[in-house]
């Protein structure tokens, strides 16, 4: 194990969440609010006396496998997590650190589950800050760092396979720099232009940033309690929806665009599925909901942008899902786990290892029917590697036995077991909201101070795709 090199790239990372610290101490002297230079001073000095101790000498050996890779990633989000809750704590706005860590590791996993009650009483610079780890946190920290240096060889590689959702990652081009580069020119490029679109539909320049970097990350942090519903705006949810479907697809398929190779993006199996199963939600979601509202185009209306918000994993809201039939909800939940595309920012358990799991299973039933007969994993009309698909069904086990874990000690709380596990599956697929008191209309405040904290390792699991972490916490000495 490489230590040394573990402990170089979370010094970079380090560095840059400190640089971009810096700009909710700006948007806080745009407001007037002084209290900016102690709350944000404090662990932005933190941060770059870390990364420059940690940076100032590049380590002799500078190679990085698999688990050096997953290690500095969960090691580095974890930190940066416990440093990124100190303003909320310095200011007094949450006090209590373990809800400040909770709100944190909301943001940077772009979760978007909030302990707050009272969001409209926030500073601007808490706000800002808030949405602005939605935004570091859905490209991936790491990302951003590997962006902007200028290495080529593999150890990229196996850092972003650490950070990368979804069943495979692979190099856009030769460089696996100029692969980060590109997906986050392209990341870069949907946010302003959703936030340039929110400005013409009438939202206050504030509200856009705050809501185009909460929608890139898909994380759904909002300025108001109401989320997106108080703005009452067609247009604009109508935005947002289409924009959090956007950063819900692979972004390979988005440089296969730019560079006109239109046939690979058609092709892509993981993404018609995604669609289809959006179109289908919402129109089974809208017929169970007709009566609840006062016609068809109202009922359609919350229903795209509910099913829209929850297969991404975004968040926001523009209707209280509480109130809706059974049938609905638990259709709202089956999306939470579905999720959106590996590649993507958004979480759940990626549509194309679901379809790599329901392949397989197929596949079995096959074999039982007929053991002579030859059946292969297909995706986009090609074989799957045996290592993809035996890697999906890891995934799964391991994804169940973490959710029951988690969901035995939430229970220590004693909620109902609906909401409990609601509160499991909204941490680990990253989703933000789930039922009853953790519903849109509701908040994780009341848990204790151990269950928070057991939910932000589950949004880490969720966000890293369980391996990083538990890679991190089984590391020994060699």
């Amino acid at each position: 194990m490489n230590y040394r090199m573990i402990v170089y790239i979370m010094g970079q990372i380090f560095k840059v969440v400190g640089l971009f610290m810096l700009l909710p101490v700006l948007v806080g002297f745009i407001y007037g609010e002084d209290h900016v230079i102690l709350s944000f001073g404090v662990p932005i000095l933190i941060l770059m006396l870390m990364g420059i101790i940690t940076t100032i000498k590049k380590p002799k050996n500078n190679s990085v496998f698999s688990m050096e890779g997953f290690v500095s990633v969960a090691a580095s989000w974890i930190g940066v997590s416990m440093i990124g809750a100190l303003p909320f704590v310095i200011s007094g706005e949450i006090p209590d650190y373990p809800s400040a860590l909770f709100e944190t590791v909301s943001g940077f996993t772009t979760t978007g589950a909030t302990i707050l009650s009272d969001i409209e009483s926030m500073s601007r610079a808490a706000l800002f800050w808030r949405s602005l780890t939605h935004w570091l946190g859905g490209m991936g920290i790491l990302m951003f760092v590997l962006a902007i240096m200028s290495s080529n060889d593999a150890r990229t590689m196996h850092m972003m396979r650490a950070e990368c959702a979804g069943p495979k990652v692979g190099r856009l081009v030769s460089k696996s720099s100029f692969s980060a580069r590109i997906l986050y020119g392209i990341y870069i490029a949907l946010t302003v232009s959703e936030m340039i679109l929110l400005l013409c539909c009438g939202m206050p320049l504030y509200d856009a940033v705050i809501h185009a970097c909460s929608s890139a990350g898909t994380g759904g942090f909002s300025m108001y309690g109401d989320s997106i519903g108080h703005y009452n705006s067609l247009a604009i949810e109508m935005v947002i929806a289409v924009f959090i479907l956007l950063f819900g697809v692979n972004f390979n398929l988005y440089y296969y665009m730019v560079i006109r190779k239109f046939s690979l993006a058609y092709k892509n199996e993981e993404v018609r599925w995604y669609f289809g199963i959006i179109i289908a939600a919402t129109g089974v979601i809208t017929v169970n909901i007709m009566h609840l509202y006062s016609n068809f185009g109202q009922a359609l209306r919350h229903a795209f942008f509910m099913t829209a918000s929850t297969i991404t994993s975004t968040g926001f809201a523009t209707a209280d899902t509480a109130q809706w039939p059974v049938f609905s909800q638990t259709l709202m939940l089956l999306l939470m786990f579905v999720g959106s595309c590996a590649g993507s920012t958004g979480g759940g358990m990626k549509v194309s290892r679901i379809l790599i799991i329901i392949k397989s299973g197929i596949k079995e039933l096959k074999y039982i029917i007929n053991p002579r007969a030859v059946a292969t994993v297909k995706m986009d009309g090609k074989p799957v590697e045996k290592g993809v698909v035996r890697g999906a069904a890891s995934y799964l086990v391991l994804f169940i036995m973490l959710m029951c874990t988690s969901l035995l000690l939430i229970s220590l709380d004693k909620y109902s077991i609906e909401e409990s596990l609601s509160a499991v599956i909204t941490c680990m697929n990253n989703i933000g909201f789930g039922v009853g008191r953790f519903g849109p209309a509701g908040g994780f405040g009341e848990l204790s101070a151990f269950s928070k904290i057991v939910l932000c390792f589950d949004m880490l699991l969720g966000r890293l795709e369980i391996y990083p972490v538990i890679l991190l916490f089984s590391i020994k000495k060699r």
